[in-house]
Formats: structure tokens, C-alpha cells, sequence
């Protein structure tokens, strides 16, 4: 799958790509792939790249007492990495895991940056794209405070249904805050 196949048309959607720009972008990507399972990012590790994904499905999760606590879910059409570790560019507590196999768009930290200084545009596109970012996280948060586990299931099957079927449920589960069995009661309607 190429680059201009499916990044391009995504940034489409909030900038104009001028020749110059899709010329720079396309140099720097870097195709990658991952077998399901396999970690993008280590949290042991700095986060140095963001991955567009364009066929495939990833979890951003953390470490608590050696159980695994899923924060995110990022599929097709979607920039992926370790938000903290790669501004911050230190070591932080999450992972990035392969649901199944999937296909990206790397960008490296120093290549975004040259992106930004050298392309207005960029910086346009990151401004508004993470516009709709701010917004699912903050309905997230208003969902894990103030919903019961049964608006929790339903927020989450109105806002995911795209990748609902291809989800484990225990990682659901984990996602919402709340027990497998809590799940269970919850999709069989008591």
C-alpha cells in the first residue's frame, strides 16, 4: 500500500498538499510492519516515531501489577505513538501493541519537526486533527467519571463500532474500567 494511497488523502482532509510538501513527506516516511502481538513502541524505551497506520489495528496499554490496562485503541487512518515519550522524549509507562497484523507510515521525531518548520500547512494539520483527539479524550474521561458500566458499553460501542468486532473483550473491558464479568452482564442486558 503506498503512502500516497492513504496518508495523503488523510491529510486532505484538513490542509491543502501542495507538490512540495507531498514530495518532502513521502522521502521521509518509512514503510513498517508488525505481526499481531508485536510492539510497536517499549515503554523501556523512548518513543522516537509516530506511525500512521494504514491496515491494521494497535493498543496503547500500561503495566499495573504485571497486568496489562488498556488506555487507547488506534486503527486505520490513524497516527499512533507514545504521546509523552515522543514530546517529552523520555522513557514513559505505555506500550504499543499489535492487535493483528498491521501495516504503517513511520515518521521519525526529527523528520515531523523539519516537516513543521519548513511546511505551515503541518503545523495546520496537526492543530485541527488534534482538535478531534482532545475531544474523544475528553469524552472518555466524562465516560470513565460519570457513566454507569452499562453508558460506558454503549459510549464505546457508538463511538468504536468500526473496530468493536475485532477487539478481545477482556481488553474492552480493561479499556472501560470495569471487570470481564461486569462486560459479560452488561452485553447480555441484565
Amino acid at each position: 500500500m503506498l503512502a500516497a494511497d492513504t496518508l495523503l488523502p488523510h491529510l486532505e482532509q484538513y490542509i491543502r498538499v501542495s507538490e512540495a510538501l507531498q514530495a518532502a513527506l513521502l522521502n521521509r516516511v518509512r514503510v513498517a510492519s508488525y505481526g499481531k502481538g508485536q510492539l510497536l513502541h517499549d515503554a523501556r524505551h523512548v518513543c522516537t516515531r509516530s506511525d500512521f497506520i494504514q491496515r491494521g489495528l494497535v493498543r496503547l496499554y500500561y503495566l499495573r501489577d504485571g497486568e496489562k490496562i488498556t488506555e487507547y485503541f488506534s486503527a486505520e487512518g490513524e497516527w499512533v505513538n507514545s504521546p509523552n515519550s515522543f514530546i517529552k522524549r523520555l522513557p514513559d509507562i505505555y506500550y504499543l501493541e499489535a492487535l493483528e497484523p498491521t501495516h504503517t507510515l513511520s515518521l521519525q521525531v526529527q523528520d515531523l519537526g523539519y516537516l513543521f518548520d519548513t511546511f505551515p500547512e503541518m503545523e495546520r494539520y496537526a492543530r485541527l486533527s488534534m482538535g478531534s483527539v482532545f475531544g474523544h479524550l475528553m469524552d472518555r474521561i466524562t465516560s470513565l467519571r460519570f457513566t454507569s458500566a452499562k453508558e460506558k458499553y454503549a459510549h464505546f460501542c457508538d463511538t468504536h463500532h468500526d473496530i468493536l468486532p475485532r477487539l478481545p473483550l477482556g481488553m474492552v473491558a480493561s479499556y472501560l474500567g470495569i471487570t470481564q464479568e461486569t462486560l459479560s452482564r452488561v452485553r447480555a442486558g441484565r
